[in-house]
């Protein structure tokens, strides 16, 4: 393990409010003299290689909560090893941590991160933390419980996509009528037109298609293309990369799934246009600064090749 100066920092990057009572107990850590206070306090400690499962909130001065793991689908986990030095206060802590432990306590963000802590806090920042015990369990058993935790996760995932899609259908037909465009609608929610059909055989899945694109949020903002003309017409124009048309094998899951299954509707030669509502895009997570989670995508698209 990295002599690093918070096992906490290393911990948060692993994670999926506190458990609340009575019977309280304050004690101090060697170094760093953090003061903390179990508000329960458990007796089974975990065995070398086996996983403790715990909760943890950290709140901010204005009693803001700035991380929760009951904001993630499943809770941290530390995997227990007696042979870990102890560098700080926060290593006492979470090493000493037994099920049924339930701890508050509050420090500057430097004792708890060490030199990691997060941009938006500055050293001297004071922190509230609560950490709860629930579980402890063998490898095991842990494979299996994230299993169950990201099925359970997955389908409620999916069961969102579906009420956005159908919330997006509205804005994406305003759209199409503001902008006078006749677009069709596939099973799973795909808007498209097409400008130009093309010609030749339709393709397959496995088919290289050769396809320029230019791709706009909905009020109109390009955030890339293949098309050096439209890259310079708004103000986007890269020297340092190429502008040709992009090599796709369609229907592999290669592209996001509004673009896997718009070229399937295209042929050599075509042109078009995809109104993608986000879970066809690129869903709850975005991608980078320009797309931001659950944005409705807009591209044009260009065929210039299809090999099979």
């Amino acid at each position: 393990m990295k002599n690093t100066k918070s096992l906490l920092a290393a911990l948060i990057l692993l994670s999926g409010a506190s458990i609340l009572s009575s019977c309280k107990k304050t004690k101090v850590t060697e170094k760093d003299g953090i003061e903390y206070t179990y508000i329960e306090q458990g007796t089974q400690k975990p065995e070398n290689g086996e996983f403790l499962l715990y909760h943890l909130e950290i709140i901010n001065a204005d009693d803001s909560v700035i991380y929760s793991t009951h904001q993630q689908p499943v809770p941290g986990y530390l995997k227990a090893n007696d042979s870990i030095p102890v560098n700080n206060g926060m290593d006492e802590i979470f090493m000493g941590l037994r099920k049924g432990d339930s701890i508050n306590f509050e420090s500057t963000a430097q004792v708890i991160f060490g030199q990691n802590f997060p941009p938006f806090l500055s050293a001297e920042d004071q922190l509230k933390i609560r950490i709860g015990v629930i579980d402890i369990m063998n490898q095991e058993a842990l494979m299996d419980y994230f299993t169950k935790a990201e099925e359970a996760e997955n389908a409620k995932r999916e069961e969102r996509a579906k009420e956005l899609i159908a919330e997006q259908a509205k804005q994406i037909e305003e759209y199409a009528s503001e902008n006078g465009l006749n677009a069709q609608k596939t099973e799973s929610g795909l808007y498209y037109v097409i400008e130009s059909e093309g010609t030749g055989d339709a393709v397959s899945p496995g088919d290289q298609m050769y396809v320029n694109y230019a791709g706009y949020l909905l009020d109109g903002t390009l955030f890339d293309t293949s098309f050096e003309q439209i890259a310079k017409d708004h103000n986007v124009f890269n020297e340092q990369r190429p502008y040709e048309p992009l090599p796709v094998n369609v229907g592999m899951g290669q592209v996001i799934p509004g673009w896997d299954e718009g070229l399937m509707l295209l042929k050599n030669g075509s042109k078009a246009k995809f109104l993608i509502p986000s879970p066809l895009g690129y869903g709850e997570n975005g991608a980078g600064a320009m797309i931001k989670p659950n944005s409705i995508l807009i591209f044009d698209v260009e065929v210039t090749d299809v090999q099979k």
